[in-house]
């Protein structure tokens, strides 16, 4: 899934920053807690969220998640 992110954010320049979130670091540990908790349930892996909301469940392709991250940002600014 990181690959998805990776190859779509740098099309968005300095709209998107994003964050992969490594459950056997510590830090990483701590972050899928909280998201966990926000959700209610555990946080499926992997997951893409998006200002700590769920987004993706599953890996979704390149276009399909171009076209959320461009609804999002449009629904933001608009």
């Amino acid at each position: 899934m990181a690959r998805v992110v990776e190859a779509v954010v740098p099309d968005f320049e300095d709209a998107v920053c994003w964050e992969k979130v490594v459950t056997k670091d510590l830090q990483g540990a701590l972050r899928y807690g909280k998201l966990s908790k926000r959700l209610g349930r555990p946080a499926p892996v992997p997951s893409i969220f998006i200002e700590e909301n769920l987004a993706f469940e599953t890996t979704p392709g390149p276009e399909e998640l171009k076209a959320y991250i461009e609804r999002y940002l449009a629904k933001k600014t608009g």
